[in-house]
Order: structure tokens, then C-alpha cells, then sequence
């Protein structure tokens, strides 16, 4: 019997391309109102895990649950910001479109957006600075912009669970420093949050949890207990030494000083 209903919870999820397996008996219970970090090398099948919790990608075994819920029940609840690879940015829509897809899960089947779903979503793009490129087609932004667009699409969706397949990638600081202010402001509204990331040097400081993954979890639990250079030489395998251990001198200094030592 369970005594804690968790924001997620999986269980020995595997996932495979052409027979191969990608991802192997992966088993997880995230509690409620936390930044989680999913960290490994390329290759290790970080999308993928979210893409197959959300029913993107098939599974071959195991299940997945939200709030105690299959998470095909409960996707109303679950906000996903994907990859900026993977979005065709010559769609001919605009800003204020991009947001207001976010409010379209609690419409239903036979009601138009209206009034209240656009006060949302420019709600949500004036969190993110973007509500002044609200009629620019989406397209015509710059790689941060249309990282910021995606994100109020997340908002708009008041959601209670977040995937994010690394909303960081090429943004530039400012972007960076103002998705993770936001994250923080999710968080203390008791949402959870998952976000696929790479860049070790700023995982200590961003993330409650990790999950440190390489097809399967190699550990998972608070940041300050699992982000060890032993943990992380298990993820990373020897071909990443040099990062393990600037790993762990980024747990001795401070992270500003070190992206200016490395600037």
C-alpha cells in the first residue's frame, strides 16, 4: 500500500530502437515541489525517458505514473517543453499562438479559446519577457526568444509536472539566468519540475535532485548526495575524467567564479 502519492513514479522502464535497448529497467519515485536534473553523457537516453513517460515514445515494458495516475489520465497536469531541434520554426504562427496552444488542454473538445485563455497566456509571456514579440512569427526569433516562447506555453498550461528537454541549450546568460529564476518560482508553487541538462558545472547549483543516467540510473536522491566524482564516473564512463573532476571543484568554489575562469 502506498503512502505517498508522488509527482512521478516509474518502474522498470525499458525502452528499445530495432531491438536494441536504449533505456533498461529504470525504476523512480519523484516527490512533489522538486528541480530534478537528469544528467549523462549523449547517448544515454535522457530524451528519451521523458519522451516515453509522456507516450511519445513507445515502451517495451514497465509503466509510468503522475500524482498515482497512468499519465495518459492525468496530462492535463503535465506541462512539456521539447527540444528546439525538434520544432519545425518555419510554422507560420506567432508568439501569441505558441502560448495559447497552452491553454487548449483545459478547454475540451467543443469550447474556443476565448477572453480568459489570452489573459493566460500573456500572463505567461510577460513572465518571460516575451510578451512584446507577441505578433512576431516564432520563426523570426532568436534561439533564446523562442526558448522563452516555449516555456510560457508551459505556463499557460498551469500545469503541477514539468518536462523539459534542455531549455538551456544555446540560450545566451541572461536567457539561462531567467528560466532557472522561474523554474525556483514553479517550484515554490509546490510544482515539479524535470529537465533534461548537460552542463554539470551549473547542475549542482540548479537542481534540488539529479538523476545521474546512462541507460540506466546510476543514482538518484538529493543533489548534494549523489553529485560525487565516483557517481559520476560511473554515468560518464573514463572518457570524461577531466569533467568529473571539475565536478568536483566546482563543489569547493563558487559557480560564477568558475565560468569566468573558463570564459
Amino acid at each position: 500500500m502506498k503512502t505517498e502519492v508522488h509527482a512521478l513514479e516509474v518502474h522498470d522502464l525499458t525502452v528499445t530502437y530495432h531491438k536494441k535497448p536504449v533505456l533498461y529497467g529504470i525504476d523512480l519515485a519523484v516527490p512533489t515541489g522538486n528541480l530534478v536534473g537528469v544528467v549523462g553523457p549523449n547517448g544515454a537516453g535522457k530524451s528519451t525517458l521523458i519522451k516515453s513517460i509522456m507516450g511519445v515514445v513507445p515502451m517495451a515494458s514497465g509503466w509510468a505514473e503522475a500524482f498515482g495516475q497512468p499519465v495518459n489520465d492525468v496530462l492535463g497536469r503535465i506541462g512539456y517543453v521539447p527540444q528546439r531541434e525538434s520544432v519545425d520554426w518555419d510554422f507560420p504562427v506567432t508568439v501569441m499562438d505558441v502560448a495559447m496552444m497552452g491553454t487548449f488542454g483545459r478547454l475540451g473538445p467543443f469550447r474556443r479559446a476565448g477572453a480568459s485563455e489570452r489573459a493566460r497566456a500573456e500572463e505567461a509571456l510577460e513572465r518571460v519577457g516575451m510578451l512584446p514579440f507577441a505578433k512576431r512569427q516564432i520563426g523570426s526569433l532568436s534561439g533564446g526568444q523562442q526558448q522563452r516562447v516555449f516555456l510560457a506555453r508551459a505556463l499557460a498550461q498551469d500545469s503541477d509536472l514539468y518536462f523539459m528537454d534542455e531549455p538551456f541549450a544555446g540560450v545566451d546568460a541572461a536567457t539561462e539566468s531567467a528560466i532557472i529564476e522561474l523554474l525556483k518560482e514553479l517550484r515554490e508553487q509546490g510544482k515539479t519540475v524535470l529537465v533534461v541538462h548537460h552542463d554539470l558545472q551549473s547542475a549542482r547549483d540548479y537542481f534540488d535532485m539529479l538523476i545521474l543516467l546512462n541507460m540506466r540510473v546510476v543514482a538518484f536522491g538529493k543533489t548534494e548526495d549523489v553529485f560525487t566524482t565516483e557517481l559520476l564516473q560511473k554515468t560518464y564512463g573514463g572518457r570524461l575524467t577531466i569533467l568529473a573532476e571539475m565536478a568536483e571543484q566546482a563543489a569547493k568554489v563558487p559557480l560564477e567564479k568558475i565560468h569566468k575562469d573558463h570564459s
